[in-house]
């Protein structure tokens, strides 16, 4: 759960501050994928005419080597223009006159150096930093275990850790997501815990679900485990009269472990008007005490009224062993990009999901709402976008558009059924002209939301 609150002028400067993030790690993004492509030209021996960051019009240029290196106008993606792109040109040094296998090679290395940046990028953060978990719930929200969905038969209810699905431990989302559409149809055995009680259930997710409730009908949220202390506590409140200080590290609530916030969030909620047993460490001692919880109506925040509103969290990470790191740091990228591919789908499926669509503005805000509410170092968050970005910006390259390079290997690819017969280049230049205009019809509309959100003073961060 993401509490949405009203932000003090300092920390508002420190979201915009924190924005600007973003610049260097773009600028990082682009130049990497460009370099890849750079590399792969000069290994199949094409001249390189030009490496350039941003979309032209030109603003600034400087020729060395015999190469332009360019500062461009839009400030969008950035290119490598090599010999031989119009098609006319055959002579040795052409891209037009190599063989599809080195043309292929010339589209796909932009992606791969983004690929091999994030394995990089997170095989550094496991090293230093270790690997975090996370623990999936059922959203506290009314609505959230939809009227007869199977969810609510299993008996399912909101605040509802999920633990395993058929055996297997489950620590994100995504993970749900993707077991519940695999086995649509079938019936899945599934522990979850509630009140710090482990529950045998079964459920059978739907193959054709109705519109926005999925295989079994549930809104889920994850959240790092970790430890939760008090900040502070409010004279007068119930915390305060329970004895609650601050620097207590809340251990459990109504028996339950607490690992993050929504554990305290949820056990209020379910002990509104009634007396709920916590346990507290302070320093070495463990304390136990009863906290009145007020009478909950609607989406009023629980931990305000109870005087915790003022928490903060410490994530908790297994240390990797060095020999495991660099395997470990391949599993992690892989795992991260199958999900983002799953998403990826549900992207094109789903007309709800494309409000979640961002160009660079969106992921400014974006980067300063992560970073500023963030509990992990900063680097350490700014590793984690890098990395999030930059397997978006291979897949994103990938796809089979005009103009991107995945639409021109497929023509690569057309040439190679065709027995060596080349599309007409003029037909290629027109699909692909196509595809930048539509491409920049599309930012166009992204950044009017992204600019939309910011006036209306909405947290990207839902």
């Amino acid at each position: 759960m993401v509490r949405l609150v009203e932000l003090a002028p300092g920390e508002h400067n420190a979201v915009s501050s924190n924005a600007l993030y973003i610049i260097p790690i773009l600028a990082v993004l682009i130049i990497v994928h460009e370099l890849g492509h750079f590399f792969a030209a000069r290994l199949c021996g094409v001249k390189v005419e030009e490496f350039g960051i941003g979309i032209p019009p030109r603003v600034y240029g400087r020729e060395r080597n015999g190469v332009i290196w360019s500062i461009n106008a839009i400030p969008f993606g950035g290119f490598v223009r090599v010999k031989g792109e119009d098609a006319g040109d055959m002579s040795d040094d052409s891209m037009n006159s190599k063989p599809p296998l080195q043309r292929a090679f010339f589209l796909t290395a932009g992606v791969a150096m983004n690929l091999l940046l994030a394995v990089v990028l997170m095989i550094a953060v496991i090293g230093f930093q270790g690997v975090p978990h996370t623990s999936v719930y059922i959203h506290n929200a009314q609505g959230s275990v939809a009227a007869g969905s199977p969810a609510a038969k299993a008996g399912w209810m909101p605040g509802d850790r999920i633990v395993r699905m058929n055996g297997e431990a489950v620590e994100t989302i995504e993970e749900v997501a993707n077991f519940t559409r695999g086995h649509a149809g079938e019936e899945i055995s599934v522990v979850i815990e509630r009140a710090g009680q482990y529950i045998d259930t079964t459920v059978t997710p739907r193959k054709n679900p109705p519109p926005g409730e999925g295989a079994v009908g549930i809104g889920l949220t994850d959240f790092t485990v970790g430890t939760l202390s008090i900040q502070e506590v409010q004279p007068g409140s119930p915390a305060a009269e329970a004895g609650l200080q601050p620097g207590d590290v809340i251990t459990e609530i109504n028996g339950r472990v607490v690992n993050d916030a929504f554990v305290v969030d949820t056990e209020l909620r379910r002990f509104s008007g009634y007396n709920v047993p916590i346990i507290i460490a302070r320093g070495d001692d463990r304390l136990s005490t009863t906290l009145a919880v007020p009478q909950i109506q609607g989406t009023a925040d629980p931990l305000l009224l109870t005087g915790l509103d003022t928490l903060k969290f410490a994530a908790n990470y297994e240390r990797v062993p060095p020999l495991k790191v660099i395997p470990r740091g391949f599993e992690e990228a892989w795992n991260m990009m199958t999900q983002m591919l799953a998403g990826l789908r549900q992207l094109f499926s789903s007309t709800d999901s494309l409000r979640d669509v961002s160009g660079p503005i969106g992921m400014a805000q974006a980067t300063g709402e992560i970073v500023s509410a963030s509990s992990l170092p900063t680097w350490v968050t700014l590793a984690q976008l890098s990395i999030l970005l930059s397997l978006n910006l291979a897949i994103l390259n990938l796809l089979p558009f005009p103009a991107l390079d995945g639409g021109r290997l497929v023509f690569v690819i057309l040439e190679m059924l065709r027995g060596g017969r080349k599309i007409a280049p003029e037909k290629e230049g027109l699909v692909h002209f196509a595809g930048i205009v539509v491409l920049l019809g599309i930012m166009f509309v992204v950044a009017f939301s992204d600019i939309q959100r910011l006036i209306d003073g909405r947290s990207f961060i839902p």
